[in-house]
């Protein structure tokens, strides 16, 4: 891994266990991937570009550097970046993405290797959930364009393409790891900017340094899986209990109050939790891990 990836995405793991089936509760996670840190304006840098690569809505990157949203930022000038986000309890080995939250964890042997932010599809065109596996590696892959994609230029008003060659036009970037689901990979970018949002026609777009590095650790077979958690809860080994919500972007009607409670109540947490600094993360849905708790033996916090 980079420089960059081993310090903002620095692991906090213990306790890793298998995902729930759908419509189950989540095990409850345990670890947290990235932090508190600096970060020094780049030429051609902008708030959306740096959020994107740090896994921070800009909104809340700006608010956390009190400037405003549509502030000039200049090289060279420091800004503080503060992305906590909750593992979710997941895979003994592969690739998790979950699409809410628009990050991709990849694990070996139970342990968090890395943890990346991802583009995915638009609610229009959303990313499927299930379970996949990696079923080609390619470099500077050539990009037919499906009939669909076709019929979307043609409705814009755009030049019908029906393949684009790999160079600085080609949107799948360098890498690209075709899914098991038919159509679909994990892939590059030639907009960097885009990742972190929901603008893809369903594919998981990366940073080019990010699948780059995911790339050379990820074979033919490796296994996956998509999941849909808009609300994680985790409890961490220093006692804290950690919040973290999401836009519910596909619409599938997720109440994130009574997601909170009903696990909570599963993990016999209720007493232990700050009910009014819950309501405050889900009313902010920032998309950051937050503390809303911390585990006690005489559980005298009240019950929601």
């Amino acid at each position: 891994m980079t420089a960059l990836a081993r310090r903002v995405f620095a692991c906090l793991l213990a306790g890793l266990s298998l995902a729930a089936p759908a419509g189950e509760l989540p095990p409850l996670a345990r670890a947290v991937t990235g932090g508190d840190s600096e970060y020094a304006v780049r030429p051609g840098d902008s708030l959306i570009a740096i959020g994107a690569r740090f896994g921070v809505a800009a909104k809340v990157l700006a608010r956390q550097n009190a400037i405003p949203f549509a502030a000039i930022i200049r090289p060279g000038q420091r800004l503080r970046i503060d992305n906590p986000h909750i593992v979710p309890a997941a895979l003994d080995d592969g690739l998790l993405i979950n699409i809410p939250q628009r990050m991709l964890f990849e694990f070996d042997a139970g342990k968090l290797v890395a943890a990346y932010p991802v583009g995915l599809g638009k609610p229009s065109w959303p990313t499927p959930q299930g379970e996949f596996e990696i079923v080609a590696r390619v470099k500077n892959k050539t990009w037919k364009v499906p009939t669909s994609i076709q019929e979307e230029m043609r409705n814009e008003g755009k030049a019908v393409l029906e393949e684009v060659p790999p160079g600085p036009d080609n949107p799948l970037g360098a890498h690209w790891l075709g899914l098991s689901m038919w159509g679909y990979g994990i892939h590059g970018t030639i907009a960097p900017a885009s990742v972190f949002h929901f603008q893809s026609h369903g594919c998981i777009r990366l940073h080019p340094d990010d699948i780059a590095e995911l790339f050379e650790r990820v074979e033919v077979g490796t296994a996956g899986r998509l999941v849909y958690q808009p609300v994680l809860l985790a409890a961490t080994g220093d006692g804290r209990i950690l919040l973290e919500v999401h836009r519910d972007i596909y619409n599938q009607g997720s109440d994130p109050a009574q997601a909170v409670r009903d696990l909570a109540e599963a993990h016999g947490m209720s007493r232990d939790i700050d009910w009014s600094r819950v309501d405050a993360a889900i009313a902010a849905q920032e998309g950051l891990a937050r503390e809303v708790g911390r585990q006690t033996r005489n559980g005298s916090k009240g019950t929601p």
